[in-house]
């Protein structure tokens, strides 16, 4: 979350050996058929093919021998590709500029400002609404890249980037009061949210740009026209204006992208109906299926980003932090399984099934609990007990009255706390490991937190934690799980302010703790969101003093070693991570920059980067 959009939104906040390759058996025989009858009498072999007899000019009889096939050169065995982690970490800095380690390179890909759809792009001078509505928006936050049919992965495809909340300073003179806002202004704010589609591709330098004039590329922002779908749709309106506060985001195993409302009103335009926003949105990057779809089974909070995990018959659990202080986590299972032949089949599956909500055990042990009008208190007479993390004195139960599954999905806070989730510290991006025996969930802070949990430990917790679980059999369909806290972020250097401060970090130390993704290798990605300036807890001593500015790191899963990979220029956070499939491009977001960056002498503005080694190796070598 952009500290930006909390301070927007303060006023209006409620309490994933080729064995057919051309040099198999059957691609030879199949490209010279005569071959068959040789492999019939042996494999190559000399010692199986007939001697031709004739006779010489004394009629003797001569043998000829075939002449024999040369033994081929052994092809030398490929070496393998090297996905290990052996960067030099850069060290903690505040300088004006992304730092990456030696044998690296940043480039912007896409600033705020420019043109996804064809029109003009930002050159210093405040645009209309019409125009905006074609830039791309501002704050860059959770991404996704997609393949596209008929090009190399690896060379280019299409790229969905969240933005979050206008980069105001390209728009208008100031941040507008919008209560007193004209439409144009509202408008304006509105175009600079929601997200955009881009086609991007690799030149023969190396280089990524956007392809201007893709098809593909396209914006969908807080003005468009959305539907919804699910349990809740009759209760919101038959066509929504805009989605705003896209935050992270995730995708489906039939490539669609799910992103993320972290909003449960539109505080950009107050009039509309609080009930059409807070949901996860389902949109097609290659604009085949469904138009963007509000999909309500999902559950109504403030989402953060979605991570998928599927097994083996083609059923898959979605899971979602709530980004709150406190904020529960989710996941929701859809009634089928999805196909992975036919996209469209799977068009409404995300309309269909069962959310739930996490409660973690003392124990170590952990049990999803359905939220399902008429169980788990779920009823007319529920009785929300609200934040009870907050203060020692427990707050005045709620009556809340849960008529029908749509009543449980838009006041779905409520109805997790109700049924028992547990209350946890901002809980931001969720991960799953690609062999399902992990998910790993980011819990920024929550330096209001008065009473503790074994999942929450830190009174006062100003700098977050990783927390990791297990489903039980590795199933997205358990309803049980065990969990461990990961690592605790703070630093040494803040003792003085508390032993809760330190953490227990090994290496590179970081607090707040925000975007966090497991590559496809089971490598481990950490993004930081701590508030600029931000108070460490000890005495005269802010974050940006110890650990400088937000920056992403590699962390090992088996010894918790901590390794920063890349640090951002002043002011930002980092957030957003994607990637081709070689690992050799790795996509990242820089939100919101505060100083000369990323073009010198202008605005700045929130961007888009392209970071990859300089030898062509995979990221992280």
């Amino acid at each position: 979350m952009s500290h930006l959009t909390d301070e927007a939104r303060a006023p209006y906040r409620r309490a994933t050996a080729d064995l057919d390759g051309p040099n198999s058996l059957e691609a030879i025989v199949a490209s010279n058929p005569s071959r068959r009858s040789l492999l019939v009498n042996g494999l190559f072999g000399l010692s199986v093919l007939p001697v031709i007899a004739a006779c010489d000019s004394d009629g003797d009889p001569t043998v000829t021998l075939p002449t024999p096939t040369p033994t081929p050169t052994p092809t030398p065995t490929p070496t393998p590709t090297s996905y290990a982690v052996n960067f030099t970490s850069v060290n903690a800095n505040r300088n004006d500029i992304v730092t990456v380690p030696a044998g690296y390179t940043a480039e912007v890909l896409l600033k705020a400002g420019d043109s996804i759809e064809a029109g003009t792009p930002y050159s210093g001078s405040y645009p209309t609404s019409a125009v905006a509505e074609k830039w791309a928006g501002g704050n860059h936050d959770g991404m996704e890249y997609f393949e596209l049919s008929g090009t190399d992965p690896n060379n280019g495809g299409l790229l969905a980037i969240n933005f979050e909340y206008p980069d105001f300073n390209i728009l208008m003179a100031s941040v507008p009061d919008i209560a007193t806002a004209s439409a144009e202004q509202k408008a304006l704010a509105l175009s600079a949210v929601g997200i955009g589609v881009i086609e991007v591709a690799k030149g023969s330098d190396g280089k990524w740009a956007v392809k201007s004039g893709s098809r593909f590329n396209k914006r969908y922002t807080g003005n468009s026209s959305y539907r919804a779908g699910g349990p809740a749709a009759g209760l919101l309106s038959g066509s929504i204006k805009g989605m705003l506060n896209n935050c992270a985001s995730g995708r489906t195993p039939w490539g669609t992208y799910l992103t993320c409302e972290e909003t449960t009103d539109n505080y950009f335009d107050p009039s509309q109906p609080a009930s059409n926003y807070g949901w996860v949105v389902e949109i097609d990057p290659q604009l085949e299926l469904a138009p963007p779809t509000k999909r309500t089974a999902m559950g109504r909070f403030d989402h953060e980003n979605v991570a998928f995990m599927a097994n083996g018959d083609n059923r898959v659990a979605f899971y979602m932090g709530d980004d709150s202080t406190p904020g529960c986590i989710y996941k929701f299972v859809p009634d089928r399984a999805f196909s992975k032949t036919n996209r469209a089949a799977n068009t409404d599956l995300l309309d269909y099934g069962t959310l739930y909500v996490a409660r973690f055990n003392g124990d170590g042990t952990g049990e999803w609990r359905a939220l399902v009008v008429g169980q788990n208190g779920l009823t007319t007479t529920a009785q929300d007990p609200g934040n009870v993390s907050q203060s020692t004195t427990p707050p005045t139960p709620a009556t809340v009255a849960f008529n029908n599954q749509a009543d449980v999905l838009i006041n779905c806070k409520a109805a997790a706390r109700v049924a028992g989730g547990t209350v946890m510290d901002r809980p931001e991006w969720i991960t799953v490991a690609p062999d399902n025996k992990a998910v790993f969930v980011t819990l920024t802070n929550n330096s209001g937190r008065r009473v503790t949990d074994a999942a929450n430990p830190r009174v006062t917790n100003r700098h977050g934690h990783i927390l990791k679980f297990r489903e039980e059999g590795d199933s997205p369909l358990a309803t049980k799980f065990s969990w461990e806290i990961f690592v605790l972020a703070g630093d040494p250097a803040w003792a003085s302010g508390g032993a809760n401060l330190t953490g227990d970090i090994k290496g590179d130390t970081f607090s707040s703790p925000d975007g966090i993704r497991i590559d496809p290798q089971g490598r481990l990605w950490v993004q930081t969101d701590h508030s600029v300036p931000g108070t460490s807890g000890a005495s005269g001593v802010s974050i940006e003093d110890t650990v400088g500015h937000n920056a992403m790191f590699y962390l090992d899963q088996a010894t918790k070693q901590s390794k920063r990979f890349l640090v951002g220029p002043e002011g930002c956070e980092i957030t957003g991570l994607a990637y081709t499939p070689d690992l050799k491009t790795f996509f990242v977001n820089i939100q919101h920059p505060t100083g000369n960056w990323p073009v010198s002498g202008q605005e700045p503005r929130s961007s888009t980067i392209v970071v990859r080694r300089t030898d062509s190796q995979p990221v992280g070598n």
